[in-house]
Parts: structure tokens; sequence; C-alpha cells
């Protein structure tokens, strides 16, 4: 039995912003075996009162994980859906995908909020700080172009 980290794409749909957040081995289990659609609790990896779903993903080669497909990796044939946008009405193309089971290929894991926590994700994952931390940045700016144009119309 092979450990895996994971790269986990979580998003919010209330906001529509995703978050992204490295687990490793000891996190990751949780996650292992699990099939894309199932529900998954966030307090295995950090976030307390979160109830996650698993949307879908990619392996370490970049081929996205499809529903409904057993086994690791299979070519098929697709018209349209994961794996392949569609060439025009009709257009099948031969493509590799993942199947829809979590396991040790898998480099990238997307989930969406099912259940809220007590506090909102951006919080928990440290989004909210890093916008926090731009808007002075934005204000300090805006305060230096209004004293640059105060300098020019003195010079006149």
């Amino acid at each position: 039995f092979i450990m895996a980290d994971f790269k986990l794409c979580i998003s919010d749909p209330k906001t529509g912003k995703t978050f992204k957040k490295d687990v490793k081995e000891q996190e990751a289990q949780g996650l292992m075996g699990l099939n894309i659609g199932e529900n998954v609790k966030g307090d295995d990896f950090g976030l307390g009162g979160f109830e996650l779903q698993v949307t879908g993903g990619s392996d370490f080669c970049g081929f996205p994980m499809r529903s409904g497909i057993l086994g690791i990796r299979k070519k098929i044939s697709l018209l349209g859906g994961v794996g392949f946008k569609g060439a025009g009405k009709g257009i099948h193309r031969r493509k590799t995908v993942c199947g829809h089971k979590i396991n040790s290929t898998i480099s990238q894991v997307n989930l969406k909020v099912v259940k809220e926590g007590a506090k909102s994700l951006a919080t928990v994952l440290g989004g909210e700080t890093k916008e926090a931390e731009k808007e002075p940045k934005k204000e300090e700016k805006a305060k230096e172009a209004h004293k640059a144009e105060e300098k020019k119309a003195e010079k006149k």
C-alpha cells in the first residue's frame, strides 16, 4: 500500500472562490478509496465542521478523473464531457481518462463545500488575510498618485 500526497482544490459554491491546500500522507489517508460524488468530513485535513464532496481530480500525468470508469487509467471513445471538450457535432475522440476512485496515482483532488463550518473557508485557509493585505497597498498607491498630481498642480 503506497501513501500519497494530494493537492486539494476546495471550491466554495457560495462565493465562487477556490482554495488550494496540500495534504501529506497522514491527512490524505481519509481520501483514499473514495469515489467521485462521495462526501468526506473536513476534520481529517484541518477543516473542522466542514463537509466536502469529491467532484473529480487528475493523476500525476494530468489525466482527468471521470465518473463511471473502473480501474486506474483507460482509453475510451468520448463524445464530450470530462476529458474532452468536443470537436464538433457528433465527433468522437479516443482519450485517456482515470477511474472514479481516488488511489495513489492521483495527485490533485477537486472538492466542493457541501456543509459550512463555524468559520468561513477563506479564514480557515488564509485567503482572507491575503486580500486584507492587498487593500492597504491599493490605498497607498492611490495616495501616492494623488500627491504626485498635487505636485504637478503646484509646479504649474
